[in-house]
């Protein structure tokens, strides 16, 4: 038998579960099913791991799984190609048109179920053994606490199923949480303080697995308001911070720097999925478009609006006062700005009713102090410099302006979109003609909107239309410090809340372009005390520095603020949000396979 190295699971695939195009882990007699006997080896084994791993690649990043951990929260709405959808209005949400990780997330847990019972008589060296079944606890609490969040009481077992059965009950969320908690005790206990073969890249790691155990007691604190659930997270992110050093992890100086592609694998990624750019896999077709597969890390261009044709250089405003598109484009796709996906867009739209009347979420709630706070500015793309060259004379039929006009390719601007109403706009800057458009937010909508940019993908060169080979980072050292405040402000100790969050916020303040002295006064601007900390004020903060990463339904969940602030803010989904969709639906094709014994409940509402 051979093994190779695994990085996050995706140079061993599972050949058994994940089909075709998975190099295959035993060199003879390859299994067509997984068996007990399968495990008994330590291919088997990292086997195991592997495949889970890669069902992770199969969610996060992807298309149905990012609309259902971020829309019909505070933070998205609809974007001009989202095809609408029940996720984003909870309009018609039910078990036929939710659930994309339900059954992923059963299978995976049954084959780290098969690692852990059959695993640990493997002939290995005690420490490798137990890093390998501390591997298999940690992605087994991983999935259970996705599970336990998204649905609340959900099939618990710890035992490898190898009957099929057509019977299945659902057990009550205090007992999953206490599972959660051994598997994620018991994994920090055992894992390497930093990436260690086989498990190379930013796999699970003690501090990874830390963090997941710290928002566990977050979330089990929520639920039953125990003081001694959040102590206990407060406690455990203030152990990882205080080892950082020991871990390799930190903050870059630079708020940007941390969505830099070159730092994807750096000091402030903890957990990573990879999507690397490799035939075996069959997940892209080199040089073209998306090749099929679920596993494409499309996060670039989700957020994406169509700048090729919304981009018109004698674009003008009606009699109605609304942006129309007009003239030849200033912008061609590249893979700067990426492929044009237009499914979801920032939550910018002016509340017309309800105690925000006039206000945006995005800007006047989320991204304030835009002048000293970075974030704004390296989250989204607000400046689209001209890729095309346009010339006009003043003649032209479509030139509106009457002024004679050429774009320069890398040097003028095609699009501005500022964050703030500019006279003349979008023609002019005042009265100053302007060869681009400008767009300001009274002019954004579902079709023109600031693009988010972290994800942006450069490396794809004139391949932009194919899936990113970036990897998804599903957690970062920035969330150590806001999930520890969270924590502490819930135990009481909003002082050491505020310390937590001023570090954050005191990074965002750093520009490279800033003297020393400028730099120091605006972190002194950034800094909040202690009557600051509120729990909307860190759902703010989580706004600002984790926007677009995956986690805002859960939070907006836990906090028990979902129906509240998507009632405030999000005018798509506030006339149809109740409290019974603090659970989502249960997969109607569960409840349909339970024909023995009692039938398998949905949830209530739905």
């Amino acid at each position: 038998m051979t093994t190779k190295t695994i990085k996050i699971g995706l140079i061993l695939c599972l050949t058994a579960f994940l089909g075709s195009g998975c190099e295959k882990i035993l060199e003879e007699n390859p299994q067509s099913q997984i068996v007990p006997s399968y495990f008994n080896s330590s291919a088997g084994v990292l086997g195991g791991i592997a495949g889970v791993y890669n069902d992770i690649r199969g969610q996060w990043a992807t298309e149905g799984f990012t609309v259902e951990m971020q829309a019909g929260t505070d933070d998205f709405l609809q974007g001009a190609s989202s095809g609408g959808g029940p996720a984003y209005t909870y309009n018609g949400l039910n078990g036929s048109n939710f659930g994309a990780a339900w059954g992923v997330a059963f299978q995976d847990i049954n084959t780290l179920n098969g690692v852990l019972q059959y695993g640990a008589t493997i002939d290995l060296p005690e420490a490798t053994r137990k890093q390998y079944l501390a591997q298999a606890k940690f992605l087994r609490g991983f999935w259970y606490f996705y599970l336990v969040q998204t649905w609340g009481d959900v099939p618990l077992s710890t035992t490898f199923i190898t009957v099929p059965s057509q019977a299945a009950s659902r057990q009550p969320v205090a007992q999953v949480y206490e599972q959660i908690i051994k598997d994620l005790t018991e994994a920090a206990a055992d894992l390497p303080n930093t990436p260690t073969a086989p498990f190379l890249g930013k796999a699970a790691t003690k501090p990874v697995a830390q963090l997941l155990l710290a928002k566990a007691y977050l979330t089990r604190g929520w639920l039953n308001n125990t003081a001694a659930d959040f102590t206990q997270a407060a406690t455990i992110c203030a152990d990882i911070i205080a080892n950082k050093g020991t871990y390799g992890l930190d903050l870059w100086a630079d708020y940007g720097d941390a969505f830099v592609p070159a730092n994807d694998y750096g000091k402030e990624s903890m957990f990573v999925s990879d999507h690397v750019l490799d035939p075996k896999f069959g997940y892209y077709t080199v040089g073209g478009a998306a090749g099929g597969g679920a596993a494409q890390n499309l996060s670039p261009w989700f957020t994406n609006w169509n700048y090729p044709n919304n981009s018109g250089i004698n674009s003008f405003v009606n009699a109605a006062g609304n942006f129309v598109n007009s003239g030849t484009s200033g912008m061609i796709r590249d893979s700067q700005y990426g492929r044009p996906y237009i499914r979801m867009r920032p939550n910018s739209d002016k509340q017309k009713t309800g105690p925000n009347v006039g206000k945006s979420y995005f800007l006047d709630q989320a991204f304030t102090n835009r002048s000293v706070d970075t974030r704004f500015a390296n989250s989204f793309y607000t400046v689209y410099i001209a890729n095309t060259a346009v010339t006009n004379p003043a003649t032209a039929a479509n030139n509106k302006r009457g002024i004679s006009y050429t774009t320069v390719v890398g040097a003028d601007t095609a699009v501005w979109l500022p964050d703030f109403e500019v006279a003349g706009a979008p023609q002019f800057v005042g009265t100053r003609p302007f060869k681009g458009i400008v767009v300001p937010p009274s002019l954004w909508n579902n079709g023109i909107f600031p693009a988010l940019k972290k994800f942006m993908d450069p490396s794809r060169g004139s391949n932009f239309n194919d899936p990113s080979t970036r990897p998804a980072v599903l957690y970062r050292f920035a969330d150590v410090y806001l999930t520890g405040a969270e924590a502490y402000l819930k135990a009481g100790n909003t002082t050491q809340a505020a310390t937590l969050l001023n570090v954050v916020r005191q990074r965002a303040a750093f520009r490279k372009t800033n003297t020393a002295a400028q730099n120091a006064a605006a972190a002194t601007a950034m800094a909040i005390t202690a009557a600051d900390v509120t729990v909307d004020f860190i759902l703010d903060e989580r706004s600002r520095e984790l926007f677009g990463e995956w986690q805002r339904w859960h939070d907006l969940v836990r906090t028990r603020s979902l129906v509240r602030r998507v009632k405030a803010w999000n005018p798509e989904a506030a006339a149809n949000i109740q409290d019974y969709h603090m659970l989502r639906p249960i997969p109607q094709n569960q409840i349909d396979r339970v024909v023995d014994g009692p039938a398998f409940p949905q949830n209530p509402g739905y």
